[in-house]
């Protein structure tokens, strides 16, 4: 019998192995936040502004797609590692319902609350208007994404990474295609500005969708049906008992971003644009690191099982060493080019001179941030799961509000540097927190 390759494989080779796949994938999902932006930026700034105050929302529906995603993942690679094929085909049909559910909820809470929510964060009617545009449309036809995520966990849990990652790509390539032909209106195409953004988005997403429906009906290893099918509340109350905690941390980047939002405005008038921009650079300096993440649970969870503290030790130092070969190049990145990358937002003037000053000092946050993400994930692979969420919170919401009202008081140009004392104090706990698991789980492992 073949043994299983994170049984045997050298940790080093196998988090590399299992790592690039999802990585891509990750770097491709960034593409689709940035390309509306860099083609609405050129559209006018209250364009780009209005994407930025949507973002949050953007970043809400596919944390709660990820955070379903966990669960279905998990229940459905569970039920067929037991070879109980139809409960595992009861399983993927109940993960579609699922996400069909989450589209109509998506659709109606974006059509009815996108204008009272932007109202929240602007005063400026062109602003509104243009973000009432392109949430409406995101949310509303939010099927594609929703229904894309369903695809792509049905056939990771067939042990299919490739596949996703084509999904994406072909998702991203649509994208890419029409921004400008919708935004500009070139050729036989309408002007729409930002609802042609919008637009673009939403059909990259469709494609997406058929594209992943069409590979998990070929797949051999489930088969989909939806004959006479019926939800299940045990498999899907399964569902969301595995998948909330990681809607709940997915939702944080949400709600440290609407906090921000408000915030930032206080102390610098072009807080909400310079944000909205580090978010868009930074997704390609973090989704490396996300992907490993992504590679590094099942890895430190399966050798946990086997009771086997060596490969947990291994692997969580070679990915510490990885993530700060990552980080550290973001840094230099960001403080050699943070100029000429908000060039490309068509930012100038006294808008460039702050947006640089400010993502060079956001960037010295790298190093401690990479860090404590990986040690939060290992926490959680351990089970321990309140630790990692903590770790989350004191990073994006207890730790950074705080710092950003202190040191926006003290100057409005220092109010960047409350994600490097959040980072850094936020690193320090998780090094606590890890280190009390490593000797209460890890070090009696035989």
């Amino acid at each position: 019998m073949e043994e299983n390759k994170m049984a045997v494989m050298p940790v080093r080779r196998l988090l590399l192995n299992m790592s690039w796949p999802m990585m891509l994938s990750m770097l491709i999902q960034a593409l689709y936040n940035l390309v509306d932006s860099l083609f609405v930026a050129r559209l006018s700034r209250d364009g780009f502004e209005a994407l930025a105050l949507v973002y949050p929302v953007q970043m809400l529906m596919i944390s709660v797609c990820v955070g379903v995603g966990v669960g279905f993942n998990a229940l459905l690679a569970r039920r067929l590692g037991q070879r109980r094929q139809e409960e595992a085909d009861q399983v993927a049909a109940n993960g579609y319902f699922v996400y069909f559910a989450c589209w109509l909820i998506f659709m109606v809470l974006g059509v009815t609350f996108a204008r009272p929510f932007l109202s929240l964060f602007s005063d400026v009617p062109q602003q509104i208007d243009y973000g009432v545009q392109y949430l409406s449309i995101v949310t509303g036809l939010s099927i594609g994404v929703c229904m894309q995520f369903a695809g792509e966990r049905t056939l990771q849990a067939t042990g299919d990474t490739v596949g996703p990652m084509i999904i994406q790509g072909i998702g991203a390539v649509v994208n890419l295609i029409l921004d400008p032909l919708f935004i500009f209106g070139i050729g036989p195409f309408p002007r729409m500005e930002v609802a042609g953004a919008a637009l673009a988005t939403v059909l990259g997403q469709m494609v997406g969708l058929a594209a992943s429906f069409w590979m998990v009906r070929r797949s051999r290893l489930i088969t989909l049906s939806f004959r006479r099918f019926r939800p299940n509340g045990e498999i899907i109350r399964t569902m969301f008992r595995v998948g909330f905690p990681a809607i709940l941390m997915q939702s944080l980047s949400s709600v440290m971003t609407v906090g921000m939002n408000l915030i930032l405005p206080l102390f610098t008038p072009f807080g909400v644009f310079i944000l909205g921009a580090y978010y868009k650079i930074q997704s390609f300096i973090f989704m490396p690191l996300y992907g490993m993440n992504n590679a590094l649970v099942p890895i430190i969870s399966f050798n946990y099982g086997a009771r086997s503290r060596a490969r947990i030790t291994g692997t969580v130092r070679f990915a510490m060493i990885l993530t700060a070969a990552i980080m550290a190049v973001g840094t230099v990145f960001l403080l050699i080019l943070a100029g000429p990358l908000l060039t490309l937002f068509d930012a100038d003037g006294a808008l460039l001179a702050a947006g640089t000053a400010a993502l060079r000092l956001i960037s010295l946050s790298f190093l401690f941030a990479g860090a404590s993400i990986i040690l939060c994930s290992a926490l959680q692979a351990l089970g321990s799961a309140n630790a990692s969420l903590l770790i989350s919170l004191l990073r994006q919401v207890i730790l950074l509000f705080p710092a950003a009202l202190v040191f926006g008081a003290l100057d409005g140009g220092l109010v960047w540097l409350a994600f490097l004392a959040a980072e850094v104090l936020a690193f320090g706990a998780s090094l606590l927190l890890y280190r009390r698991a490593y000797l209460k789980i890890v070090s009696v492992l035989t």
